[in-house]
């Protein structure tokens, strides 16, 4: 009986951890077809901790940083290990800057990269990404957020 108590609990929270680990990403898509997925930073600490200390970044993968509301929201490139793309899109899902192949910073101090206009969302994509692939601004990207990423 209790082994089986145990092992029904286990499951169950077996269960709920592959649902939360499934709302931590989201599916981006591109107007040229393309997507990525994209992992979520919306609490402060998931949005400080970023990137950093990732070996690397695949070609199909991205970190989608999520605001409460629109802003000018400046990012830095402090212990990363590789370059990287970065966009600001509005409240839209409309890319209003863009800063590509962003190198790492070696040493303090870092420079901040900031957007000419207000974004209520910031997508970080492979260095190069959006040469690859002729996105520019002023063009939307579509994305669903979990309930409870928003």
């Amino acid at each position: 009986m209790r082994k089986r108590i145990f092992l029904s609990i286990l499951l169950m929270s077996l269960g709920c951890a592959g649902e939360a680990t499934r709302d931590k990403f989201v599916r981006v898509f591109f107007p040229d077809g393309s997507e990525v997925i994209a992992e979520l930073a919306v609490t402060e600490a998931e949005r400080q901790r970023g990137l950093m200390f990732r070996e690397e970044l695949k070609e199909d993968q991205g970190m989608l940083f999520i605001f409460e509301r629109e802003g000018i929201y400046a990012f830095w490139m402090k212990n990363m290990r590789f370059p990287i793309d970065i966009l600001w899109l509005d409240k839209e899902k409309m890319v209003v800057h863009i800063e590509s192949e962003v190198p790492p910073c070696p040493r303090d101090p870092c420079p901040s990269y900031a957007p000419s206009q207000a974004a209520q969302y910031v997508l970080e994509l492979r260095s190069g990404w959006v040469k690859r692939h002729g996105l520019r601004l002023y063009e939307r990207l579509d994305f669903i957020l979990p309930r409870d990423r928003r």
